[in-house]
């Protein structure tokens, strides 16, 4: 596989440094992207990189994850409106170790390989180096007229808010990365997003005037929504990869709900699916879009690749339940836990075993458990056909509540309406 063609169709090449391509039609070539540790999870806005290296490792390449130890702790100025806080070790040491488990997930980090992946941190290196041994033997080969030339630091010195020292530095600190890589790993080649390309091209220019060596560089263009807003925010904020922080169920929803043109574009970049398969995809898309053909496909693949099929089954099956769309035997296919955190957030209810044995009227059982106001108003409901009991409508108010009626475990689920769910656990 040509790894720049492929990458090319997909939309996922913006700059390009001349004689990359031929380097890597050359020979298995190590490359690397960096990973900010500033939370202990990484988010949907990092799976571009995430991209390029697993295309990189498929192309037959050697993938390596620089996880900013030392550079998380000075932030980088790139772009940004203001100067980030900056992380302690114990914290930064937690991000790293999350990072760390996420990445083997998605890369082969298989030793046996040639060209297996590995995780780099570069505090590793930054911290036996002196301030003044770094201004001495790095400093000196790069002018402040080549550092300030750069956009992502004029716009910043341009700002009111201005750029420390510390920020300024970056430019260096992230190039020496590169330079440290190629003399102790043979890494001839970096990427990442357009908005570090300034940054990537001190790294090379590095590797060049300190080591007389060649580096190559390309990257991949910012993703943003059709409307122009950044990609990966939702209402509730990132969408993260860690499920405890955004669930597969979210996870998947997020998907979901691209935009058609956002679709067609985040499906080159976030699939591993071949062109003729997505443009079909997308031409019978076109054919019908409110079967919303592409966005199934595009939440299939990105959930599975990054939580694995039986998450995304269940996903699926909350999607159904959450919908009203589930049948009796999705919902007896969960067990109580799963169901349990499917329906976090809704109300519960705590009805004592004694109740469930007195096999009560589902009159009597839904007033007295407080689900229903009275009597009167759960039967008036229940005969207007806006009651079901396990996905099944109650179609009369002679229905008891037993064993029978337990869903899984010790739980039953009923829904008032189209949406509105009612857990009820038997104590």
């Amino acid at each position: 596989m040509n790894l720049i063609s492929e990458l090319r169709w997909r939309g996922m090449i913006q700059d390009i440094k001349p004689g990359t391509e031929e380097q890597l039609e050359k020979e298995m070539t190590t490359a690397y992207v960096g990973f900010d540790p500033t939370a202990d999870s990484l988010h949907v806005g990092n799976l571009v990189p995430i991209m390029l290296l697993k295309h990189l490792q498929r192309a037959g390449h050697k993938p390596l994850a620089l996880v900013g130890g030392a550079t998380g702790m000075v932030g980088d100025p790139s772009f940004k409106a203001e100067e980030r806080k900056m992380l302690d070790l114990d914290t930064l040491q937690h991000n790293l170790n999350s990072i760390k488990a996420q990445l083997e997930r998605y890369l082969d980090f298989d030793t046996s390989k040639p060209n297996y992946a590995e995780m780099v941190n570069n505090y590793d290196w930054f911290k036996n180096i002196s301030f003044l041994d770094f201004i001495r033997d790095v400093g000196k080969h790069i002018t402040v007229n080549y550092m300030m030339a750069k956009d992502s630091v004029k716009k910043r010195i341009d700002g009111d808010a201005g750029m420390s020292f510390t920020e300024f530095s970056y430019q260096m600190i992230q190039g020496y990365d590169f330079y440290h890589l190629y003399n102790t790993k043979n890494c001839k080649m970096q990427m990442g997003g357009s908005d570090q390309w300034g940054n990537i091209v001190t790294g090379t220019e590095l590797v060049r005037r300190m080591g007389g060596g060649e580096g190559y560089a390309f990257t991949c263009p910012l993703i943003k929504k059709k409307d122009g807003t950044k990609f990966g925010k939702s209402e509730s904020g990132n969408i993260w990869l860690d499920a405890s922080k955004t669930t597969p169920y979210e996870f998947y929803q997020f998907w979901l709900n691209a935009d058609d043109e956002d679709a067609e574009n985040y499906i080159r970049i976030f699939t591993f699916l071949d062109e003729n398969t997505i443009n079909s995809l997308i031409a019978e898309h076109k054919l019908d879009p409110g079967k919303r053909l592409l966005q199934k496909k595009l939440a299939q693949e990105v959930t599975t690749f990054i939580h694995g099929e039986q998450e995304y089954a269940f996903a699926i099956k909350t999607s159904e339940i959450l919908f009203g769309n589930a049948s009796i035997d999705t919902l007896r296919s969960l067990s109580e836990e799963q169901l349990l955190k499917v329906m976090a957030g809704v109300k519960q209810y705590e009805v004592p075993a004694a109740v469930l044995a007195e096999g009560k009227d589902v009159v009597s059982f839904l007033a007295d458990a407080g689900i229903f106001p009275s009597k009167g108003e759960a039967r008036k409901t229940i005969q207007g056909g806006g009651v079901s009991l396990n996905g099944v409508k109650l179609t009369g108010i002679d229905v008891k509540i037993e064993a029978a009626a337990l869903l899984t475990g010790n739980t039953m689920l009923f829904q008032k309406g189209k949406k509105n769910y009612i857990l009820v656990r038997i104590v």
